[in-house]
Parts: C-alpha cells; structure tokens; sequence
C-alpha cells in the first residue's frame, strides 16, 4: 500500500513585530533661525528586502520648518532625512512579500543654532509578511485502500501589485498670493475592488495650504480631490479578496503660484504609491479519512491556518479638544496660522461586534501677542476615540489608516485654545480560519486472514455506510450490495451481515 504527496498551498498573512527607534535629523536653513514655529513631519515611500529571517528596509522623513529668522521673517525650509531598519524574526522566509508601515510618535526640537536645526524623531515600525504557505496532504490509487474525500475551501495568496500615480490639484484665490509657507498633503482609500487581473483603488487626497497674501495677512485652506486608478495583478478576479492601502511620497509634493490674465491659483502636484494585495477562494478536494482492506493504518492529523480578508471599511468622526495655555505663556491676541497637522493611532481593537480606534490629534498653532509684538507657538494634542459597528470574528490582524481634515483652532479668554477638526480612517482586517488535514499515512501489520464465510455486524442507530464498513474493515460496496434493502444513515440499531470467499 503506497500512499503520494498531494499537497496544497494556502495563504497565510502574518504581523511583523512592532518596535519604535529614533531619527536624527540635521536641518540647515541656509540663514540665521532665531525660533521654529512650527514643524511638519511626513514619511515618504519605503523600499524593502525580504531574506531569510529578516526584512530590510529603508525610507526617508521629509521635514518641513516653519521658522523666525533673525530679521524676524517668516520663511519655511524643507529637508529629507533618510533612514533604514530592520525586523528580525525565525518566521520570515525568503521569497515572502513584505509590507512596512513606518509612522511618526513624535518629535523633539534638540537645538537651534545658527543656520541649523537639530530634530529627533521618534519613529514606530510595524508590517506584515504574505506568503502561499504549503499544507501537506496524501492521496492512493491502491484497490485495497478505501479514501473518503470531502470538498473544501481554501484561502489562496494570489498576489501583491503596486503604483505610482500622481494627483493635480489647484484653487483659484482672488487675492495676491506673495508666499507659499506650508502644504501638508495625506491621502485615504475609500473603496477597493477586484476584477479580471486587476484591482480598482479610488480614494481622497487632501492637501492644506498655508500663505501669506500681499497685505502681509496668513491665509490658508484646504485643497481636495479624487482619484482612481487600476493596479494590475495576475490572477485577480471579481470574487477575489482584497486589501488596498495609499501613502504620499512627501519629499516629491510640489505647491506652486500660477498667475494669469484672470487671477492666481495654487497649483499643488502630490505623489502617490497605491499597494493592493488579493486572495483568492477555491474548491479542492481532500482527503478526510482513510482505511485498509488489509492491513492496520497508522493515520496522522493535523490543522492548518490560513488567512481570510474581510472587505475594507471606513470610519468617520469629529475631533474636539482644547488646551489652556501655561501661566508663564503669553495670552493669545490673535492666532496667524497653525502647522504640523497629523493624526496618529494609538489603539485599535475590535469588542462585542465593534471596532475602537483610538489616537491622538496633534497641532500647532502660531499666535502674535500685542503687548510685545512677538510671535510665539503652542502645541495642541487632543485624544480622540471612534467606533463603528464591525461584524467579524475577533481574534485577527487590525491595520489602521487615518487622517485629519478641515482642521480649525480658534481661541477663547485670551489663554484657551480650541480645536475642531475632521477624522476619516481606513481600516483593513483579516483572520485566520482553521480546518484540519490527513498530513500522512503509514502501513502497519497486516490483518489476519478471515476462516469464516459470514459475519454479523451490529450497527448502530445513526452510523453511516463509511462507518461501518471502516468498521468491518471491507469496502462500502460489500456493505450495502450485501444488505440491499437497508437504508443509511441507520434509522434504528440493525444487524448487517457481510459474506466473505473462503480461499
């Protein structure tokens, strides 16, 4: 009795381990810096190299500094500060495909001096790996070897394709523009489908823009458009899963003054990286259980996990806070602008049929104080908590996008800071479904040869003509050819009884 490989290969998606590390960033202005107003942090595209027990990656921080110089002008300065890191784990494999998320916790402003401005940024670095994982099962062709195959469905890794795109935008201002000193650009995915070897991301790109027009008064205003776009990928289809993910490459966002016969516009280009991954559903059949006619089997089992996507969803929300300035801060006369926007997830997790996500808003706003004409900066992180109803087995691998939107600070008494803004998150969920395998067969003792030419078999209410006839250890066509008039599964306790050739 031989027994061959039939093996199978499922997919299998699996975290990389979190872990936070720091960036120094050394930033020249090209002039005397006597204050920072603000700072603005974005990571750019990340590249990465997948080895064995190890991901390499590597990526940048574009860093835009809004700055007093020593004459007391307002400029802006915008620098890129590369970095590189690694996971390290016995799980990843050679050949498995890698996605790195690298977000911002936080900033220090270590020292100012001079042309030049030292930042330490602290940095989180999460991920996951996908990988077709092979599942090991046994088939036979052997007339003594009675197989009970069963269809199942299996999650298969069809693959991950990437694009580059760039979205143009631009608003029409009626006054005169004389200085461009921020733009903060982030993008969100709104819907993610599948179809014949391609995957559709439409999404929002949201672009804030902070000027000063030719009376010397700040201004700003948000820019928003839409895009689609196709990625194509091998082997996709309309009933594929899918998972789609978008980030600026913030070092490439140009924000341009076009002037004309009719007016002024901001023309404002940002560049995109769109990732889609896609899983596929198919009906194989397996194995379930085995006997011999003639000899023992020793049967071995095993379970297998594989990876099911659940489809994309969208949470939204308003953020509110405040904050009341410190008693040795100067009172608040008039605030001129705010930078640095940005939003980060601290927390997410799904409960009783709903997903939490918990982050924190952060911004900075600049202010003039009248009784010493002198521009001065407040920091403002506000806590903010959303939940949506989210249907799911818990358990899975959470991955949350979001960004602020329609951001406003106003103040109040002089010393209380007021903050509103939007919150959009795009969240991507998967799990793990678990079935169970014949892995491996092995041959034992044969049976002993029957002296007998008729047996009875006691049955069961209930049991099947597998049952049984494993039981008897011959093949179910003896059983029920035998006992014609039987009907299975058994309605009630049965005698059977199963003729044998006397050799």
């Amino acid at each position: 009795m031989a027994f061959e490989s039939n093996n199978f290969y499922v997919a299998k998606k699996g975290s990389l381990p979190k872990s936070e590390f720091s960036l120094e960033c050394n930033i020249t202005a090209g002039e005397s810096v006597s204050k920072v107003l603000s700072v603005s942090l974005g990571v750019g595209k990340i590249s990465q190299e997948v080895l064995s027990g190890v991901v390499n990656f590597s990526g940048n921080v574009d860093v835009k500094l809004v700055y007093l110089t020593g004459d007391g002008q307002i400029n802006t300065v915008c620098s890129t500060c590369p970095f590189s890191s690694k996971f390290e784990s016995d799980s990843i494999e050679n050949g498995q495909t890698a996605v790195v998320k690298v977000k911002i916790i936080d900033y220090n402003i270590e020292s100012i001096g001079g042309e030049s401005v030292k930042i330490v940024v602290n940095l989180e670095q999460s991920g996951y790996v996908m990988a077709s994982k092979e599942v090991k099962t046994i088939r036979s062709g052997d007339d003594d070897v009675c197989l009970k195959n069963s269809d199942m469905t299996i999650i298969k890794y069809i693959g991950s394709g990437s694009e580059d795109i760039e979205v143009a935008s631009e608003i029409v201002v009626r006054e005169k523009i004389t200085k461009i000193l921020l733009s903060e650009s982030s993008v969100i995915v709104k819907s993610c489908e599948s179809g014949q070897n391609f995957v559709s991301l439409s999404g929002e790109v949201s672009t804030r823009v902070v000027y000063l027009n030719d009376n010397d008064k700040f201004e700003s205003g948000y820019i928003y458009d839409t895009f689609k776009e196709e990625i194509e990928l091998d082997g996709a289809t309309r009933e594929s899963l899918v998972e789609c993910s978008a980030t600026v490459k913030q070092d490439g966002v140009t924000c341009e003054i076009v002037e004309d016969e009719k007016g002024c516009k901001i023309v404002v280009k940002v560049p995109i990286s769109l990732y889609a991954t896609a899983f596929g559903e198919d009906n194989i059949s397996v194995v379930k259980d085995l006997y011999s006619t003639k000899c023992d089997t020793k049967v071995t089992t095993e379970s297998f996990d594989m990876t099911y996507l659940c489809p994309m969803d969208i949470v939204e929300g308003k953020i509110e806070g405040s904050l009341v300035l410190e008693e040795d801060k100067p009172r608040v006369d008039k605030i001129l602008f705010s930078g640095g926007n940005s939003v980060t997830v601290t927390n997410s997790y799904m409960q009783d049929g709903e997903i939490f996500i918990e982050g924190i808003a952060k911004t900075t706003v600049v202010y003039l104080n009248d009784e010493d004409n002198a521009l001065y900066s407040a920091e403002i992180d506000v806590p903010f908590s959303l939940s949506d109803k989210f249907n799911y087995p818990e358990g899975g691998l959470l991955s949350v996008d979001a960004i602020v939107h329609d951001v406003d600070v106003t103040v109040r008494k002089g010393r209380e800071l007021f903050y509103d803004a939007k919150v959009k998150a795009n969240v991507n969920y998967c799990y793990d479904k678990v079935d169970g395998i014949i892995s491996d067969a092995v041959s034992l003792e044969d049976y002993q040869a029957r002296d007998y030419a008729m047996e009875v078999v006691f049955a069961h209410a209930g049991d099947e003509l597998w049952d049984i006839a494993k039981h008897a250890k011959v093949k179910e066509e003896q059983v029920s050819s035998q006992n014609a008039d039987v009907v299975f599964p058994l309605s009630e306790d049965t005698s059977l009884i199963l003729f044998y050739q006397r050799v």
